[in-house]
């Protein structure tokens, strides 16, 4: 009996190490399990972004670079302090409803304005500001959350504002509070012209920076600089931000890097915003009669993941 054990054990200790190896081979040689999906709980928050036209938010003062006697108190348009501080309300009041980081506006006059819309604000925004040198004296601006986003380059010119910045987002809740940070380039056109060069531009000399383009773009092109267009598909429903006779237009709209996840982008459009038949964008002007409102054009927003 002790001489069975003992071989008992001996051939245990010799077959055990192969058994063993034939076991890690196996195990080794199956498929990987696949990865689980990232927990609700540690994806960043929604990035909101919108691009507004503000229809020539003027002020009441002579420039002596451009002409525009029109919004003068003794211009065409009779435009005087109380309708300015009226458009500067109706204007910060549409920025607070949309409530998000980042907010771009083109057609303002100069730094005054940008200043008078952040100051009658109710959100904690930091304005950014280039003046073109437009024959029409219209400017882009950028008012942003300083503690979500951060400029680290600015360049301008005729018809376009780009900003290269860092995007925070938060990730979860609660104590240890952490962010996602991603570097993107917000491009602002006024022209489909310039989208063409400066996306061009800089595809060759930032081909890792990740875009944002807004604006008047051509929606045919836009694939072809490898960005998605966002309102392509509100477009398909009938929805647009102007409206004209025809109906309703897509004239303003937002390009997102292929690189970066789309929640969701559309046209941003309350009662406030729109006539008293609630039929199209109330305006501060329609030709020369006073209207009271914001802007022809409604604002365009999307959300990054």
């Amino acid at each position: 009996m002790q001489l069975f054990k003992a071989a008992f054990l001996l051939l245990a200790l010799l077959c055990g190490p192969c058994v063993a190896a034939r076991t890690a081979t196996q195990t080794s040689g199956q498929p990987r399990p696949e990865r689980l999906p990232t927990p609700r709980s540690e994806r960043p928050r929604p990035f909101g972004i919108a691009y507004c036209d503000a229809d020539h938010l003027c002020d009441t003062v002579p420039s002596p670079f451009y002409d525009d006697s029109d919004f003068t108190p003794q211009g065409r348009l009779r435009w005087n302090t109380e309708r300015y501080r009226r458009k500067i309300a109706r204007t910060a009041a549409m920025i607070d409803s949309l409530g998000l980081p980042v907010v771009a506006l083109w057609s303002v006059e100069n730094e005054q304005v940008v200043r008078d819309i952040a100051a009658a604000s109710r959100g904690d925004y930091t304005y950014l500001h280039r003046t073109l040198n437009s024959l029409d004296g219209m400017d882009f601006a950028l008012l942003y959350h300083a503690d979500l986003f951060f400029p680290l380059c600015v360049d301008s010119g005729r018809r376009y504002l780009y900003v290269e910045g860092v995007l925070r987002r938060p990730v979860g809740s609660g104590p240890g509070q952490r962010f996602r940070r991603d570097t993107v380039g917000l491009v602002l056109c006024s022209e489909q012209r310039m989208f063409r060069w400066v996306v061009g531009e800089l595809r060759d000399e930032r081909p890792g920076v990740k875009l944002v383009v807004m604006g008047r773009l051509p929606a045919r092109e836009i694939e072809d600089y490898g960005l998605q267009d966002v309102h392509a598909r509100a477009e398909r429903a009938g929805r647009g931000n102007i409206r004209g006779r025809a109906g309703w237009a897509m004239r303003d709209r937002i390009a997102v890097d292929t690189a970066l996840r789309v929640r969701t982008g559309d046209v941003y459009i309350r009662r406030f915003l729109l006539d008293p038949a609630g039929t199209r964008p109330l305006p501060a002007y329609d030709r020369r009669r006073y209207c009271g409102g914001v802007s022809y054009a409604l604002p365009v927003y999307v959300y990054l993941e």
